[in-house]
Parts: C-alpha cells; sequence; structure tokens
C-alpha cells in the first residue's frame, strides 16, 4: 500500500511523499511479563520503571503523557490474502485518581499503533482500548471504549464485568484497584471483544464489550505495534501496569496474579501524609540555612559594595547588554496590574516603555518557581544575543539581580497569532495577513536552520510563539527551548520538550531535535492558519493533522478552510497552504521537506517563473 502526498502543481512535485508499508511475512509471537525489568519493553515520554512496575505518566508535571510498547511490530494483513491474522492479550492495570468529576484526564489506552521508519510506533494511534477516567457529557467517565480510526464509530460501556450470565458488577478504574483485562482481536470475523475484572478473579464467560465493523481491515496497516498509553492533563492521577502477556497463535499466556502491589486511596493519603510532613520540616531547614548563607553575604562579601551594577566577565562578549533592574521597574510603572499582557509557566509578562529612548517593550519575568528557570533565561539570551532577523522577536537586554531574571524584548502590539484566528476574537485575521504570517515564519526559521553562524533548533514553534507585529508581521519568538549546534553535529536530548499537538511523531522514540522536529511544528501552525482550528481539539480529541489528512485523501481537502474568512481567499491559494502543512507534518520525519523547500513553495505561489 502506498500512500501519497502529491501536491497538483509543477514546482511543488518535490513534495511528493511516500509511505510505504513493509509486507513482512508473519512470525508468531507469545510472551509474559510477570513484572517488568530494566530493557524489557521500551518505556518512552513520561514513562518510567517503579520497581517491577511501568509508571505511565510522571508524577510531577501537569501535562503527561507516557508509553510502553513492544518491540515487534505484529503482522495482522497478508499481501495477496483478504483474511487478517489474529492475538489475544491480557495485562493487569491500575489507576488512581483524585482529580474532580470534570477534569479531563485521558486514563490508560492499549493501543495499535502503525510503524514509523519500520520500527518504533507512531503516536497517533490506529486503535485505542481506552480505559477512560475522562468526563464526557454523552457517557460519563469511568467507561470503557474502543475508538477504531475515524469515521468509525466508538463503542463504550461502563467499566465492570459479568460475575454470571446475568449479574453485571460495577467497577471503579479509578480507585488504584488492580484490573486485569483480556482482549482478543479476533481477525477473520474483523471483531475485538473486551472483557474485564478484578485481578485474581476468573475470567468472565461474558465480554464487557465486542467490537465489529467489516471497514476494519481497510482501516489498519499491514503492521501494528502494540503498547500502553497513560495521557494526563492535571495532576493527581497515576496510571501504571503490572504484568502484560500475548499470543499471536492462540489464548495469551496466563499471568501470576498473587502478591501484586496494590496502589490504595488510604496508602497513597498516608503515604502523602508523610511525605508532606517530610518536606515541610525540609524546607524549613533549606530556609534557615539560606537565611544566614544570605546574612553572611551581605555582610561579608557585599559590604561596601556600589549601588551601581558592574558587567559580568563573560556579557560583554554578547549583545545586547544588562538593563538595571531600577530602569525596568520605571518603565513597567513598578510592573502594575495594568501593563500586564500575559502569564504562562514561565512567568508573566508586562508592557513598558524604556525611559531614555521611549522604546515600547515587553519585560518578560521569569517565574522564581519555575525549575527550568535559570536554565531557560540563559538560553533565551545565548540564543537571541546576536540573532538579527526581521521575522524574529528582537531581544533588547536582559536583566539579573538576585532571584530576579528578566528578558526586555520589543513591544509586539498585535499579540501573538493564535489570538486572532482561535474562537471568536474580537479582530479576526483576514486571509492576506494569515497568508504573509505564515511566510514570515517560515523565513525567520530558514534564517535559524541555515542562516546564522550556527545552526538553532527552536523546539517550541507554535501559533502562541508567533507574534504580530503593528504591520501585521509575524514575529517567532521565546528562545526559551532553543539550542544552538554546529552545522551538521549530531543533535542529543534526554528528554522531550515542546508543546502537544506540534511535537512530531519521532520525538517519542529518539528525543533528539532536529530542523525536521521544527518543520513538523511548522506545518502544524499553517494548517492552523489555513482552518482556524487547534492542534487538539481537547472536547472530542480531534487531531488537526489527521482530520485534514483525512479530508485530503477524502477529495475535500477544502472543507478544512476556515469558513469564517470564506470568500477572502483564491482557493488555489488555500490548497497550497494546507498541501504545504500537510507535507510538512508528514509522519515520517525523512518525508517532510526543508523549510528552505516549503518557503519556496509560499513564496512561488503566484509566480509561473518558479520551479
Amino acid at each position: 500500500m502506498i500512500a501519497l502526498y502529491l501536491i497538483s502543481c509543477p514546482w511543488l512535485s518535490l513534495f511528493s511523499l511516500l509511505l510505504v508499508l513493509s509486507q513482512n511475512p508473519a512470525m508468531a509471537i507469545e510472551f509474559d511479563f510477570n513484572g517488568f525489568n530494566d530493557g524489557d519493553i521500551p518505556i518512552i515520554g513520561a514513562a518510567k520503571l517503579d520497581g517491577r512496575t511501568i509508571h505511565l505518566t510522571g508524577a510531577d508535571s501537569t501535562r503527561s503523557i507516557g508509553r510502553a510498547y513492544f518491540p515487534t511490530p505484529l503482522t495482522i494483513k497478508f499481501q495477496n490474502s483478504t483474511n487478517m491474522s489474529s492475538f489475544s492479550t491480557s495485562f493487569i492495570f491500575s489507576i488512581l485518581s483524585r482529580t474532580p468529576e470534570t477534569t479531563r484526564n485521558r486514563g490508560l489506552s492499549f493501543f495499535l499503533s502503525p510503524p514509523i521508519e519500520g520500527h518504533v510506533p507512531n503516536l497517533v494511534s490506529l486503535i485505542d482500548v481506552e480505559f477512560g477516567t475522562n468526563f464526557y457529557q454523552e457517557f460519563g467517565r469511568n467507561h470503557v471504549y474502543v475508538r477504531p480510526p475515524p469515521p468509525l464509530p466508538i463503542v463504550n460501556n461502563p467499566a465492570g464485568y459479568w460475575s454470571s450470565t446475568t449479574s453485571f458488577e460495577s467497577l471503579d478504574i479509578r480507585s488504584g484497584q488492580n484490573i486485569q483485562v483480556w482482549i482478543d482481536f479476533d481477525g477473520p470475523n474483523l471483531t475485538i471483544n473486551v472483557t474485564i475484572a478484578p485481578a485474581g478473579t476468573a475470567r468472565p464467560v461474558r465480554p464487557l464489550l465486542s467490537y465489529r465493523n467489516d471497514k476494519l481491515q481497510e482501516s489498519l496497516t499491514a503492521e501494528v505495534f502494540v503498547g500502553f498509553s497513560g495521557w494526563r492533563w492535571k495532576r493527581n492521577e497515576w496510571q501504571r501496569v503490572l504484568a502484560w502477556s500475548l499470543s499471536t497463535d492462540g489464548p495469551a499466556p496466563p499471568l501470576n496474579t498473587s502478591n501484586l502491589p496494590v496502589l490504595s486511596v488510604e496508602e497513597s493519603s498516608s503515604s502523602k501524609s508523610v511525605a508532606f510532613i517530610a518536606g515541610i520540616s525540609a524546607t524549613c531547614v533549606l530556609v534557615f540555612l539560606s537565611l544566614v548563607i544570605g546574612i553572611i553575604y551581605k555582610v561579608f562579601f557585599k559590604k561596601g559594595s556600589s549601588a551601581v551594577e558592574e558587567l559580568e566577565e563573560w556579557e560583554s562578549e554578547y549583545w545586547p547588554h544588562r538593563i538595571p533592574l531600577e530602569v525596568l521597574h520605571k518603565a513597567t510603572k513598578g510592573f502594575s496590574k495594568e501593563g500586564l499582557l500575559g502569564s504562562g509557566g514561565f512567568g508573566k509578562v508586562y508592557r513598558g516603555t524604556l525611559p531614555d529612548s521611549n522604546l515600547e517593550v515587553a519585560v518578560k519575568c521569569v517565574s522564581r518557581t519555575s525549575k527550568q528557570g535559570i536554565r531557560e533565561f540563559l538560553a533565551e539570551i545565548w540564543s537571541m544575543g546576536r540573532l538579527q532577523h526581521r521575522s524574529l522577536v528582537q531581544l533588547r537586554g536582559w536583566c539579573r539581580q538576585d532571584d530576579q531574571l528578566m528578558l526586555v524584548y520589543d513591544f509586539m502590539p498585535n499579540g501573538s497569532l493564535d489570538k486572532r484566528i482561535f474562537d471568536s476574537p474580537r479582530n479576526l485575521m483576514n486571509w492576506e495577513d494569515r497568508l504573509r504570517v505564515v511566510t514570515d515564519v517560515a523565513e525567520g526559521l530558514l534564517y535559524l536552520h541555515e542562516g546564522w553562524e550556527q545552526q538553532v533548533l527552536h523546539r517550541d514553534v507554535k501559533s502562541s510563539n508567533v507574534l504580530l507585529d503593528a504591520d501585521m508581521r509575524g514575529r517567532i519568538g521565546d528562545f526559551g527551548l532553543a539550542r544552538l549546534y554546529q552545522h551538521g553535529q549530531t543533535t542529543q536530548a534526554t528528554r522531550i520538550v515542546g508543546t502537544m499537538g506540534y511535537l512530531s511523531p519521532e520525538l517519542g522514540r529518539t528525543m533528539a531535535p532536529t530542523t525536521a522536529s521544527d518543520v513538523y511544528s511548522f506545518g502544524v501552525v499553517a494548517l492552523e492558519v489555513a482552518s482556524g482550528r487547534r492542534p487538539v481539539d481537547f472536547t472530542t480529541d480531534q487531531v488537526l493533522v489527521d482530520w485534514v489528512r483525512e479530508l485530503y485523501y477524502e477529495g475535500r481537502l477544502l472543507d478544512a478552510a476556515d469558513s469564517r474568512i470564506a470568500g477572502e481567499y483564491r482557493e488555489a491559494e488555500m490548497e497550497v497552504v494546507l498541501k504545504v502543512g500537510l507535507a510538512c507534518s508528514h509522519p515520517n520525519p525523512k518525508r517532510r521537506p526543508s523549510i528552505r523547500q516549503a518557503l519556496r513553495v509560499l513564496l512561488c505561489m503566484n509566480l509561473d517563473e518558479c520551479h
């Protein structure tokens, strides 16, 4: 099977992107993990191994995604055959959730996902069997779902099991109780059966839900990876997998359900109380020591020092220079609430006017509570200090005094791109401005990737980081996650950074950023601009890239265009922007164009001589 991104203009032939699915013959696979050891299966994202249990979401961050999967894909479709193969799997999981009833956490899913480059799963699954803690208006929460590829319908049932053929027992999957699951994928009959019960209980004779659809075969790839994903948008929910077995040649091997660790509400509450008391005690000691050290430093090291700030030894090597705190205090009228432009995970941004030059600026104050504040503050100074381009937000100066960390930028009077295209903005951006901003962002990325002495990877390209100047020109801002490399140097990273919806799929495997991962994010921004939709609709769990790609395959690509600006654009222009967005957000990084190629298409849109 060949999937094709083909753009129907002669100078767009460079974007003919192919994805060839492997056709290797099936081999029988069988395994059983009664507990996990380091190296048994790949664990990515926020997932980690704790003892012999896989915790899918971290304990600290608010938004957290983790995955674990079997490293060998299953062959479920055969060449020159209309039949699909079968497999059976069983696993034990538990979820402990303390979130309010309306909190949008996703719970835990068993996924079937297509391969990327043949050996890692795509972050976008084909089928999910979801054990949901999310609240859905039409379903409530505490349900089990089978989510096939759109537009196939979702099947769901309240969580529970049949203790006999007529007696149904409810289960609270948010309680921390260990629950065993049996999933039977019946390929010849195009059926998925899901059965659950408390761990240690005999398998019920009747499944909780059964899903069958004749179109299931055409929606699946020849090979799929299987595994688990945990999604959490708010704190206080934990998902874990304790054991797992699978067979492609008969029933899944039985699991040992004795002596399993139990995560109960009472135990968690007690442990949290102990941790809280210990944390308070440690904090008091640290505060006392910090006060003592601070007093000693003030008395012995800063006695007689001038009130005028002195430049650091390294500071004179870089531009821009340090701005005294007193100047910024005056410029922002004491960091008044009236001048507050916005706030985020790394602090607040204030509007101000520098007293000597009357230059309007935006002062970004890095939050003292941000764990990565200093590192990202320094990253922005290093990244932005010498970068000069019309499509980048200009850094004018910086300030560091004691624990005060600030960056001073040119003020962008028209705010950020996302505020002009999503929901119901007061001043909806027209098509002409949108097209120009997409081109501006591409030009800025080209400068970062190819136009400077070092290669700069932004790593957080998104519509809220595209700011609009007085002329409605787009400028890339927020370089807190940016990294500098020598041209041709192999990039490295120890964690995934960026924003959900803009992260390229391969980052879940390699974690190392590349120009291709920046291009993917740019592709999402282009689709946002053309459609007026956010990258992920959390009310429906619809992913923008998948939705536009589906319309493209159905020959209805222009249905993705923002209906609020109907009549403003030429269909050919809208089609090009959507296709450039799709090409740049191709799931395979090797199939994406470079940002130079994407920019050339945008610039040549109205020029017949471009080839």
